[in-house]
């Protein structure tokens, strides 16, 4: 994917789509940041291999968290939201958004995963390689994979089927290229 070394955030971002996590930077440059400009609920609740930080450049919302002591933290522009390795989270806009994410490359796997929007029981998770795919591909195939299986989308707990997530609106097929 081609990258820049000097940009304009609010120029990059006039292009960017929802949860792009485009990287911004070359890869030989230590602690990479990824934009995305959000105006959507994320499809699904994104794990981070290692600690990551969401920065916020514009808009309103709240980050939800999984399997964590806080179950949310709202944000505005100027706000640095710290995410712990591991912790399942999903960016959750109010108004369009424009955020960075900061990832470190050493990381070698990630994933989505997914909760019954009714009572909050885990309904699937999907994990992969970075060195075999990169995110946007991931979460492409995850999701598609959701949307092809009803049995994913089914709650165990309380029987809620949720719907199959719309793809329309995401460029990862076109960033994963």
């Amino acid at each position: 994917m081609a990258r820049d070394i000097m940009f304009s955030t609010f120029a990059a971002a006039a292009t960017a789509g929802p949860y792009d996590e485009r990287p911004m930077l070359p890869e030989s440059i230590d602690l990479q940041i990824h934009l995305s400009r959000n105006d959507r609920p994320q499809p699904f609740f994104l794990v981070c291999q290692y600690d990551s930080v969401i920065v916020v450049m514009s808009g309103e919302g709240r980050v939800q968290f999984k399997d964590a002591p806080v179950l949310w933290h709202s944000y505005v522009p100027g706000d640095f939201l710290y995410v712990p390795a591991g912790t399942p989270h999903r960016i959750v806009p109010a108004t369009e958004s424009i955020q960075y994410r900061y990832k470190l490359p050493e990381s070698e796997l990630e994933a989505v995963a997914w909760y019954c929007e009714s009572c909050g029981a885990a309904l699937c998770r999907d994990t992969w390689e970075l060195s075999a795919e990169t995110a946007q591909a991931g979460y492409l195939r995850a999701c598609r994979v959701f949307n092809a299986d009803a049995a994913r989308r089914s709650c165990t707990v309380c029987g809620a089927v949720h719907p199959a997530i719309d793809l329309a609106p995401y460029r990862w097929a076109e960033l994963a290229a």
